[in-house]
């Protein structure tokens, strides 16, 4: 029951994180407004939970990666991963990455370049309009 219930939240967290990057790339301006004013405060509650549980203890080990026969010193994947996109990434030259770079592995965009996929024809985002096809011109 524990898989299960731990698969469902991967999967929900996953979903999110989809959903904020279709916003980013797709909203207008005035949505945009709105989702950074209610989830940025959220994401970086979020992070700084994170990196709580994994600030250093006396001897300069993680206590969250750790265990019993291995310490693992500070700092952990986790503070390398929250400097590499929270501060190194906003330093670094900006590459045109499309939304699929972003999504989680094994999630696919349409096959066919400039066809909506399954979920962007349900609507699935309120404030995100689906991708229509365009006609070559």
């Amino acid at each position: 029951m524990d898989q299960v219930l731990g698969q469902v939240l991967r999967n929900a967290v996953w979903e999110r994180l989809d959903m904020l990057a279709d916003l980013a790339d797709r909203a207008d301006a005035q949505s945009l407004v709105s989702v950074a004013r209610s989830e940025l405060p959220r994401l970086t509650e979020g992070w700084r939970a994170m990196l709580k549980a994994h600030e250093p203890d006396e001897r300069g080990d993680c206590p969250t990666c750790s265990t019993r026969w291995h310490r693992c010193k500070a700092p952990c994947s986790v503070w390398q991963a929250a400097h590499e996109h929270l501060v190194a990434g906003g330093l670094a030259p900006q590459q045109t990455a499309s939304a699929a770079s972003r999504l989680r592995p094994g999630r696919r965009r349409a096959a066919v370049p400039g066809q909506p996929s399954p979920a962007e024809t349900t609507g699935r985002h309120a404030l995100v309009p689906p991708r229509r096809a365009t006609a070559p011109a």
